[in-house]
């Protein structure tokens, strides 16, 4: 079970922008991606959490871009999962380019129960798939 999971991007001429670096919405849409991959690398994707009637939900992001990535960039992303509490569970990701730190984000998730309609605990099975990294990972 990896603490912390790798998720390799290829920067594409889709990912681009008009001002020829890759756009900040791509950084979200590329979390989003390592989430669901590292979950599922853990043994829990849709199908499963819809077996057990509940599911991640995000409640916000943050990113701090330190530097542009641009066509052609090679970018790996590292996430984990930083606090599982009652109901929700912090997610770390950090954009590298070889030695280069890219951006920082983190995004809050709350777990959610489909057939209510709102937060409840999050679920033993679920909890114990990941491993909580404090702090930074490197």
């Amino acid at each position: 079970m990896p603490s912390v999971f790798e998720f390799p991007i290829s920067v594409g001429r889709d990912h681009i922008d008009r001002h020829g670096h890759v756009n900040n919405v791509e950084f979200v849409r590329w979390m989003q991606h390592a989430a669901v991959a590292h979950s599922d690398a853990q043994g829990w994707d849709a199908g499963r959490y819809a077996e057990i009637g509940g599911t991640w939900f995000v409640r916000s992001h943050h990113i701090e871009y330190l530097a542009q990535a641009v066509e052609g960039d090679t970018i790996t992303l590292r996430t984990w999962v930083a606090t599982l509490d009652r109901v929700r569970s912090l997610r770390k990701f950090r954009f590298e380019r070889g030695g280069d730190l890219l951006a920082r984000a983190e995004t809050e998730w709350v777990w959610f129960d489909l057939a209510r309609g709102r937060p409840r605990p999050v679920p033993g099975e679920v909890a114990s798939a990941f491993v909580v990294v404090d702090g930074e990972a490197s």
